[in-house]
């Protein structure tokens, strides 16, 4: 059990609440898009696109280039080629939030179990937490291809909760996409909004969150005291 901490466990989400992995990610979308013969999205329009996974994250940036009824073939080979190009630079330019590895590096001193379960694929989710040198911070890192549904579906969060020997109540979620706060709700434990990432914080409201931070210091704070 974690030391004077309400959480024994939390499960974080990756791109948009740990890590700004926007500019890489746009980066590989734009080069696959100049590939394929289309222009460069920008960056914020891309933004909106993240947190469901690569494969909608294709069909979604190529929504208004391609026609309705375009073959899965050709879906798999932009997504191939996407891969490619994001797997070659996963981190150039993706960094962690300020004050992110503060906040992680505390709450496994105070004993809490640190898990990362994300919609990016697995390799490159691990990848990329290694490259910013935080990877031996989570005990488990499970993403898309690992052997579990994505997000929303929350048997991965199970998973994660049975090897922790952590109930639900002594559970939090932090993320800031629509799927993790279902999730959270879908288990049901403590979900906190992560307010600095991609989604809009009107959108984050909707989903009636345990908890809404604007800031990675207002999180590390709920995660830090009793929840109301």
């Amino acid at each position: 059990m974690s030391r004077g901490t309400p959480f024994d466990l939390v499960i974080f989400d990756l791109d948009g609440t740990l890590v700004d992995s926007l500019p890489d990610i746009a980066a590989a979308l734009n080069a696959t898009r100049r590939e394929a013969g289309h222009p460069d999205l920008p960056v914020d329009a891309i933004e909106r696109f993240v947190g469901d996974g690569a494969a909608r994250l294709i069909a979604r940036a190529f929504a208004t280039d391609l026609p309705d009824n375009l073959p899965d073939s050709q879906s798999a080979a932009l997504l191939a080629r996407f891969m490619a190009f994001y797997s070659a630079r996963v981190c150039v330019k993706s960094r962690l939030y300020p004050g992110i590895r503060e906040m992680v590096t505390a709450l496994g001193e105070a004993g809490v179990t640190l898990a990362v379960l994300t919609n990016k694929p697995g390799t490159l989710a691990r990848e990329l937490l290694e490259a910013l040198g935080l990877r031996d911070r989570f005990r488990d890192v499970i993403g898309d291809g690992d052997g579990s549904p994505r997000k929303p579906d929350a048997t991965a969060a199970r998973l994660l909760m049975a090897r922790a020997g952590v109930p639900a109540e002594r559970t939090a979620v932090v993320g800031d996409g629509i799927p993790d706060l279902r999730m959270a709700s879908a288990i049901p434990c403590h979900s906190i909004a992560a307010a600095w990432g991609y989604s809009q914080t009107a959108v984050l409201v909707a989903e009636h969150p345990s908890f809404l931070a604007a800031s990675v210091e207002e999180a590390w704070r709920i995660l830090s005291k009793s929840p109301a």
